[in-house]
């Protein structure tokens, strides 16, 4: 073990810090444990044991397999986590019929904080699912309401707390992002919504394990900036020095993942994370998506880049092909059989410098 990372190690804190959640009562770790890419149910235990109490899965998340997975990890420690899970449903009847599967594959009554999930248009939280979240609530089965965004987040999140509906937001928030996202969130914090962030690490780009001649430059010159020592800590650190931000949702596959974030999100944050995430960004900027929603029904042939280019990342960032494959199929026919290489230029182009076109056919050709 390099003596850096041992030494970084060596300070493992014992116990995590807590952040209120919004009014909602819940004090959750401010590192949470994003369960959508775990396997091993001994991760999720040992994290339990370590202190984290804040465990996010989702419906939808290994074809409902990742629920039955959290599920048996914390069958025992029920009253001391906190547990939130999503449901992608369009209809009231959909959304409580997936709870109900839910809570089966949990094997608990409730769950703590039940998302509507991957909404980024206003008119997608529709009256007919805030109805079943408010039907969820009152039949015990759910604490709190939640929506999660991917995109389009200060328009998202200054509609919820117009509806005041709400109680908890789920963003996708990392040192990617421009600062309205930063302002936004503060806002909504201010008037009492819980904030959980996800993406932190920035599609998981931090993590690539090797390179890949398909992202059109040098495989192995991305894979040594991408794997540079301490970024992924850093970005722990940027989300959670908003003191906006309650708690952070992170994948973590093994123990030596949970040990180092575990630490990470006990630091603060320092000019030196400052300087590597500024290199950091330069190095993605080709590649990852920052969310904005400026390419939201953009392209005359209706390819949902933004969607797209978020499931891409779940393979080449998170190596989680499967879960790549399993989102893109879920996107419209119609989308799913479009080929931007049948156009010999794109009209759509990225404020933030995304390769769009080029991220768009390495999509297509692996996932469709």
């Amino acid at each position: 073990m390099p003596s850096s990372r041992r030494a970084f190690l060596s300070a493992l804190p014992d116990k995590p810090q807590f952040r209120p959640l919004g009014k909602t009562g819940l004090k959750p770790s401010a590192l949470g444990f994003g369960c959508m890419t775990t396997s091993d149910a001994t991760v999720i235990e040992r994290a339990a044991d370590m202190g984290l109490n804040y465990f996010d899965t989702a419906r939808s998340y290994q074809s409902g397999n990742n629920e039955r997975l959290v599920g048996v990890a914390l069958k025992g420690k029920r009253s001391s986590v906190i547990i939130s899970s999503k449901s992608l449903a369009k209809t009231r009847a959909e959304a409580l019929a997936d709870l109900d599967t839910t809570l089966r594959e949990l094997q608990t009554d409730y769950v703590d904080i039940w998302f509507l999930h991957n909404k980024s248009t206003p008119a997608e939280v529709t009256d007919d699912l805030l109805e079943a979240q408010r039907a969820a609530k009152q039949a015990g089965k759910i604490r709190f309401a939640g929506v999660s965004s991917h995109f389009n987040m200060p328009e998202m999140l200054a509609h919820l707390v117009q509806r005041g509906q709400t109680d908890v937001a789920l963003v996708a928030y990392n040192f990617t992002m421009q600062p309205d996202v930063t302002a936004a969130i503060q806002k909504a914090r201010a008037a009492g919504m819980g904030i959980v962030a996800m993406k932190v690490l920035a599609g998981g780009f931090l993590r690539i394990l090797r390179g890949d001649r398909l992202y059109g430059i040098n495989p192995n010159s991305l894979s040594a900036t991408l794997k540079r020592e301490g970024a992924m800590q850093a970005a722990i650190k940027w989300a959670l020095k908003n003191n906006s931000v309650d708690t952070s949702i992170v994948c973590m596959t093994d123990a030596d993942q949970l040990q180092e974030n575990f630490t990470a999100a006990s630091l603060p944050f320092t000019p030196a994370d400052e300087k590597l995430l500024s290199l950091q960004v330069a190095a993605i900027s080709p590649l990852y998506c920052r969310m904005c929603g400026a390419c939201t029904g953009v392209c005359p042939k209706g390819v949902p880049i933004a969607d797209t280019l978020r499931i891409l990342s779940y393979a080449d960032g998170y190596r989680q092909f499967a879960l790549a494959r399993e989102r893109f199929l879920e996107l419209p026919t119609a989308a799913r059989s479009i080929r931007c290489q049948d156009c010999s230029t794109c009209s759509v182009h990225c404020p933030n410098g995304v390769h769009i076109r080029q991220r768009l056919i390495r999509a297509q050709s692996l996932l469709a």
